[in-house]
C-alpha cells in the first residue's frame, strides 16, 4: 500500500467488550484488540493505547452501546444516555478521542454501524435499505434506508418496542429497567438467563429456543411491515443458536400470512434470502465503524 495512503480507526463499543481495529484506505481491517467493558476510564483508556501503538489515523469510526446522543451540534452530543449498564450513564465517549488524536470522529449507535459494515461489505452489499438486528445481552434495531442511516428524534431504540406477551404461557415479568417486558425485556440473552436461570449459550432446552423464535418473528414482523427493509439481518450472541433463526423463519411465515404478497417472502426459500445470519460473523460492528472514519475524513454525508 502507498506509505501516503491513510489509515483508519474504528471502535465497535459494545456493553460487554469494545472491540478496536486500524484499517487501511480501503477499509480493510489490519488489527484489532478486543478490550472488556469496565470502567468508562479504563475502558476508554486502553483504546487510547491501542491506536497508540500503531500508525497514526487520519480520522475514527465509533459505534456505541446506548442510548447515546448522535446529533451533531447538540450539547450532549457524544454522550451516553439512559443506559441500564452501571457507571456509563452521561458518558462522553467522543471528546476523549478526539483530544488525544486529533482526528474526525463520527459517532453513531453499535447496531447503526453493523448495519452500514453489513451493506457496504456483507449481507446487504447491493441492496438499498437493509435492518440489521442484534439479539445479544439486548436487543437493538440499526437501518440503512436508501443508503442513509436512519436517526429521527435521536435513533431507533427498538429493542423497546412492546409486542404481545401471554403471561399464561410466559409468566416471567420481563428484564428491563424501563418497561418490564419490551422486546428487550422478553428476549435479550438477559432476559433468557433470567428466565431460565442460565446463559443462553448453555440453554438446551427446545421450549426455551421455541418462546425466543415467537418473540423474535413477532419483532421481525413489525419491523418488515413498518420499514419494509430489503433484507434483516440477525446477529448478536443469542442468535448463533443453530436452531432459532430457522424457527424465526418459519415463525415469521405464519405471522406474515401472505400479505400483501411479493415481495414480501411467501415461501421458505425466500424467507431463508430474507432474514439472515451476518456475512461478516462478528465484525460487523467494527466494519462499519471503519466506514463512519472513512466517511468522516471526507466529510462525507449520512447517505453513503
Amino acid at each position: 500500500m502507498d506509505g501516503t495512503a491513510p489509515f483508519f480507526g474504528g471502535i465497535e463499543a459494545g456493553g460487554t467488550k469494545w472491540v478496536c481495529a486500524v484499517a487501511d484506505a480501503g477499509g480493510e481491517v489490519l488489527a484489532t484488540e478486543v478490550i472488556p467493558t469496565t470502567t468508562p476510564e479504563t475502558t476508554i483508556g486502553a483504546a487510547l493505547r491501542f491506536f497508540g501503538g500503531h500508525p497514526p489515523i487520519a480520522a475514527l469510526g465509533i459505534g456505541t452501546f446506548g442510548p447515546v446522543d448522535v446529533r451533531p451540534g447538540s450539547p450532549t452530543y457524544g454522550r451516553i444516555l439512559a443506559t441500564p449498564k452501571p457507571g456509563w450513564a452521561d458518558v462522553d465517549v467522543v471528546s476523549p478521542f478526539r483530544a488525544e488524536l486529533g482526528v474526525p470522529v463520527r459517532l453513531d449507535t453499535d447496531v447503526n454501524a453493523a448495519a452500514l459494515g453489513e451493506w457496504r461489505r456483507g449481507a446487504g452489499a447491493g441492496l438499498g435499505t437493509i435492518a440489521y438486528m442484534t439479539v445479544g445481552t439486548g436487543i437493538g434495531v440499526g437501518a440503512v434506508v436508501n443508503g442513509g442511516l436512519v436517526h429521527g428524534l435521536l435513533h431507533p431504540e427498538f429493542g423497546h418496542i412492546r409486542i404481545p406477551h401471554d403471561t399464561g404461557r410466559d409468566p416471567f415479568a420481563g428484564s428491563c429497567p424501563f418497561h418490564g417486558d419490551c422486546l428487550e425485556g422478553l428476549a435479550s440473552g438477559e432476559a433468557m438467563r433470567r428466565r431460565w436461570g442460565r446463559r443462553a449459550e448453555h440453554l438446551d432446552d427446545p421450549s426455551a429456543w421455541e418462546l425466543e423464535a415467537g418473540y423474535i418473528a413477532l419483532a421481525l414482523v413489525n419491523l418488515t411491515y413498518a420499514l419494509s427493509p430489503e433484507r434483516i439481518v440477525v446477529g448478536g450472541g443469542v442468535a448463533k443458536h443453530p436452531a432459532l433463526l430457522p424457527a424465526v423463519r418459519a415463525r415469521l411465515l405464519t405471522l406474515t400470512a401472505g400479505y400483501p404478497g411479493p415481495p414480501v417472502p411467501a415461501g421458505p426459500a425466500a424467507m431463508d434470502e430474507y432474514v439472515t445470519g451476518p456475512a461478516l460473523g462478528d465484525r460487523s460492528g467494527v466494519a462499519g465503524a471503519v466506514e463512519l472514519a472513512r466517511a468522516a475524513r471526507s466529510e462525507a454525508p449520512a447517505s453513503w
